[in-house]
């Protein structure tokens, strides 16, 4: 066999991937037909040429693998090796807080930390900024990390960077909100780099896949995914989802009873705390929707 390379894969479509080694080179690769796990965007690998074709003979362990479930609620995966989740929100859109939360559970799930982006700052007046001052109100309670900035003015970007140094990021969050402006921050070379992986795939400039991964000049990358905006969880346990809620599961262990629904109980701490302003019962429906998607009936199955 000749000798062993190794690089990362950029994109992965059909039966071949585009691999980049550390000085950016792509390579397109073929797959082996006896591999189990197909290689995934982020995915490091090993692959040597034979007679002019190139072949993905090993990936390497991964640290963590952002799924998403298919339409029978099975995981499909999608990108892999990731060091933070970036969740762009902003005063319009109005947040979706159910959204929200459905990203810190897939975060949590994948153990990939979160953060929060929050874009547009300089249009914060307005009837969108009372839903971001609750959104931000619950995260900051709950830890999340947040900066602010604007994609328009770069105003932030440069604490963004900093921020995000060397690491391997994917942004999401709502359409609208500023992503591509960011990308663009981010990524200046964009363009050009999406026509070098589309010609590497042998498959024309103008052919895009639903996962890349760009280098970024300050070092790190960015994955671009769109495949985790359609976001389903129904791959995810429940334990998973009650994960995502620290908030709700831990004062769940003071109701009375054990299959406590937070509902008229007697009793129940959670309603307790919704009262006395510790929980955001936007909060508990969304728990309760998350649940019950995952295949959750009763609460109780989200008791640790």
């Amino acid at each position: 066999m000749s000798q062993l390379h190794t690089g990362r894969v950029v994109s992965s479509t059909g039966n071949h991937c585009v691999v980049a080694d550390e000085a950016g080179t792509l390579q397109r690769c073929q797959l082996r037909h006896r591999q189990g796990a197909r290689p995934v965007c982020g995915d490091r690998v090993d692959w040597h040429a034979d007679d002019g074709t190139a072949y993905i003979e090993q990936i390497h362990p991964r640290r963590n693998v952002i799924e998403r479930g298919d339409f029978r609620g099975r995981p499909r995966a999608l990108a892999a090796n990731i060091d933070r989740l970036i969740l762009v929100v902003a005063p319009a859109p109005t947040p979706d807080l159910l959204l929200v939360d459905r990203y810190r559970v897939l975060a949590g799930a994948a153990d990939i930390p979160l953060m929060i982006w929050i874009n547009k700052t300089d249009r914060a007046e307005g009837a969108g900024s009372e839903p971001l001052q609750r959104l931000t109100d619950q995260q900051t309670e709950l830890g999340l990390p947040m900066l602010r900035g604007s994609a328009e003015t770069g105003a932030g970007i440069e604490a963004l960077k900093t921020w995000i140094h060397a690491e391997t990021v994917i942004l999401v969050g709502q359409s609208g909100v500023g992503k591509t402006s960011l990308t663009q921050h981010l990524i200046p070379a964009l363009a050009l780099r999406t026509g070098e992986i589309s010609e590497a795939s042998g498959q024309g400039r103008h052919t895009t896949t639903d996962t890349r991964l760009f280098p970024r000049p300050e070092g790190g990358c960015l994955i671009d995914s769109p495949g985790v905006r359609t976001l389903r969880l129904d791959h995810l346990s429940v334990r998973d989802v009650a994960a995502g809620f620290p908030d709700i599961t831990e004062k769940a262990h003071a109701c009375r009873f054990r299959d406590c629904h937070h509902l008229e109980e007697p009793q129940c701490a959670v309603q307790s705390a919704i009262k006395q302003g510790q929980i955001d019962p936007q909060r508990l429906m969304n728990w309760r929707r998350l649940i019950t998607e995952t295949g959750g009936a009763d609460s109780n199955q989200a008791q640790p």
